[in-house]
Order: structure tokens, then C-alpha cells, then sequence
């Protein structure tokens, strides 16, 4: 969205991506989230909402709605072929479309990218699905939750003895799907500067999340991780790399993973010195989570967090959503911004030469058809036209 410079022409955008044109295929998920940051880049995105789209699953006042903000929004009915034809032509002015849908939905509408590319040699297609676009799997539906359970990672989240916990939607939605489609995106942006030619990008949530525990198969395939729940350094089975409950009923984080961090935190603890010499013994593991419990639980946790500030012991406290905005180190970085009411992320990453800007809400001029066709070059006589074709929806 740009920012109008008061003689009704859109200025353009700051940031890395500044000059980028962005056709969003309005979604939920993942996708959106990946328009957002392209748009806190620079990008000028335009989401293309169906005109007969019902009401969404989860449905936010406006100045909330962060899978809106920093959007142009053109509600386009696409059951008419002048609406299929405009979307085309949008899109044959564009850098960058990104979709969401299972396999062959774009085919249907028309948008596919044999077609597509055809228009526009040039553009680069960012698609993002659960499953990718074949295989047995791949027009079923799904969530993060999902993805996780056939990449194996869900088995791996948790501890002994207990079910499985989903982490939040961050691993597959966002981490494999959102970050893995803006990789892709910006590396086919790299390669275009080259070759002139664009591509399709074929991002899976269920490969993007697979492909974040690389490392963790390559430590398994050595030897040094079992392919059980709560039983490894990272999954709890550490008492060194865990959370513990302290006198409050709050808890803290503890992650001494290396010899000297651990000899800290057992001398600041303390615990018993001898510890720190048979860390890794994992016949004394059981003893050791026991005496870092029993100790950690004779403190709150805001005392434990002033007594291990200044050190490089690993421990910190948790903190609630709404106590990390306050935290020091996010107040001094700012990593929440103000968006109105909206406290939010601050755009990242960040840019030492090109600020990016965070996204706000949507202003009557991004929902203006008119306004939105001018930015992409068509005409005066032509926008009235389409404007009173009725190809556009509230």
C-alpha cells in the first residue's frame, strides 16, 4: 500500500523490494503472512479477493486484520471472463503472484501458470500448499498440525510419556510455509535479474517443515538422537535445556547446552559442583533435573531472571505474550510496534540501507477500483469502464 502524497498519485514504497508489484490470491494462512512481509519489504501487493468469497473463519475488525494490512484489496467476481481476462491483464504487470490453493484451483479459475506465463515470461509464481502439487496426498486438506504428523516432527514435540503438543502454527504454516515461499520467491527474483525468465515456485508446508529438522536427522542418522519423544537434548530430555516452575507458578528456561554455561548456572544455582563435571553422564540426568527443580522452585521467577541477567548462563524467564512487549531488550529494539490499537511485530528482518515500514489497515483509496488500476497503469477511459462493469464486488 502506498502512501498518498496529497495530489492523489501513490508515492512510491521504501525498502529492498521497492518497485516489486505483488498479486496476492486472497487466502488464509501462510500465504497471507508471506504478503505482509513482502509488502513491509517494499512491495506494492494487491490482494485479489473473490466477489463472492464468504465470510472468512476467522473474522477481525479491519484494524487487526494484519492478512489485510499493507494490501491494495479488489474484490473481482471471477465467474465472469471479463473478470478472469482483468486479473490476467493485472497480471501481466506484475513481478510476483503468490496462491494458496490445493492443486488445480488456479487451473479452474483460469490463472494457471502455463497460461499465466504465457501473458507474463517474466513473472515469478510463488505457490504454497499443504501437501505440493502431486502425490498421493496432495489435494487433501490439512493444517500445520497436520504437516507436522506426516513429516514426523509432531512425534518429535513434547515429553516422555505424553502426547504430542502442537506448536502453536509456527512450525509448518508459518516456518515451512510462509519463510520457505518467500525463499523461494526472492531466489527466483535473483535468477530473473539474470535470465530475464521467471518460474513457478512449488512450496509444501510439509517439505518446509521437514526441511527445518534437517539437522536433527543428521543427528539421528549419527547416532546422537533417538527417534523418541522427550528423550533427547532438545525435547526436554536434557535437564539442562528445559523449563522449570518456580515459587510463583510461573517458570523459566533454562539452556546451558555448553560445558562453561552450565558451569555458571550450577554455580549461580547453585548446585552441587560436582554436576558440572558429568553433564552429559545421562545415567545422572534423573538426579540432576530433580536438583535443578528443587532449587529453581525456592525462587520466583522475576527473582531467578535478576539473578541470571548478567550472565551467560541460558536462563530466561518466560514471559506471557503481552510481558514480552514490555521486556527491556524488546523495548530497546523495538520489536513491537504501534498500529493504532494493534501491538504487533515489528517488520524483520531489518535493513541498514532500506527501512522497512509496517503495514497499516487498509484505506478507502486500496479499496477503490479505480485507484488500484491506476497504480497498475491502465487508463482513465478504461478504469471508468471496468469501474461500471459491475466485475466488482463490495
Amino acid at each position: 500500500m502506498s502512501a498518498p502524497n496529497g495530489t492523489g498519485i501513490a508515492t512510491e514504497k521504501a525498502g529492498p523490494l521497492a518497485g516489486l508489484k505483488v498479486i496476492e490470491m486472497a487466502g488464509l494462512g501462510p500465504v497471507p503472512l508471506a504478503a505482509l512481509m513482502l509488502s513491509e519489504m517494499g512491495a506494492e501487493v494487491l490482494r485479489i479477493e473473490r466477489a463472492d468469497a464468504g465470510q472468512p473463519l476467522l473474522s477481525l475488525p479491519q484494524e487487526y486484520d494484519l492478512d489485510r494490512h499493507g494490501r491494495s484489496i479488489m474484490r473481482v467476481d471471477l465467474k465472469q471472463a471479463d473478470g478472469v481476462e482483468l486479473l490476467l491483464r493485472l497480471v501481466e504487470k506484475a513481478d510476483i503472484l503468490i496462491e494458496g490453493f490445493r492443486p488445480g484451483v488456479m487451473e479452474r479459475l483460469g490463472f494457471g501458470p502455463d497460461l499465466v506465463l504465457k501473458r507474463n515470461p517474466a513473472l515469478v509464481y510463488g505457490r504454497l500448499t499443504g501437501f505440493g502439487q502431486d502425490g498421493p496426498l496432495s489435494r487433501r486438506a490439512g493444517h500445520d498440525i497436520t504437516y507436522l504428523a506426516y513429516a514426523g516432527l509432531l512425534h518429535a514435540i513434547g515429553r516422555q510419556g505424553a502426547p504430542p503438543v502442537p506448536p502453536l502454527n509456527l512450525v509448518a504454516d508459518q516456518g515451512g510455509g510462509a519463510m520457505m515461499l518467500i525463499a523461494g520467491v526472492l531466489a527466483a527474483l535473483l535468477q530473473r535479474s539474470r535470465t530475464g525468465k521467471g518460474q513457478v515456485i512449488d512450496a509444501a508446508m510439509i517439505e518446509g517443515a521437514a526441511m527445518l529438522a534437517a539437522p536433527i536427522h543428521a543427528f539421528m542418522a549419527a547416532g546422537l538422537w533417538a527417534d523418541r519423544r522427550g528423550e533427547n537434548l532438545l525435547d526436554s530430555g536434557a535437564p539442562f535445556y528445559d523449563t522449570y516452575e518456580t515459587a510463583d507458578g510461573r517458570h523459566i528456561a533454562v539452556g546451558c547446552l555448553e560445558p562453561r554455561f552450565f558451569a555458571e548456572f550450577v554455580r549461580l544455582l547453585p548446585l552441587d559442583q560436582r554436576f558440572a563435571g558429568i553433564q552429559y553422564d545421562r545415567t545422572c540426568w534423573p538426579e540432576m533435573r530433580a536438583a535443578i527443580a528443587g532449587r529453581v522452585g525456592r525462587k520466583t521467577r522475576d527473582e531467578w531472571a535478576e539473578l541470571f541477567a548478567a550472565t551467560d548462563a541460558c536462563v530466561a524467564p518466560v514471559l506471557s505474550l503481552g510481558e514480552a512487549r514490555e521486556h527491556p531488550q524488546n523495548r530497546a529494539r523495538q520489536t513491537f510496534v504501534k498500529s493504532g490499537r494493534l501491538e504487533r511485530p515489528a517488520p524483520a528482518p531489518r535493513f541498514s540501507d532500506a527501512s522497512s515500514v509496517s503495514a497499516t489497515a487498509p484505506t478507502a483509496t486500496d479499496f477503490d477500483p479505480a485507484s488500484v488500476l491506476a497504480r497498475f497503469g491502465f487508463g482513465e477511459t478504461e478504469i471508468r469502464t471496468l469501474v461500471s462493469s459491475g466485475l466488482f464486488g463490495q
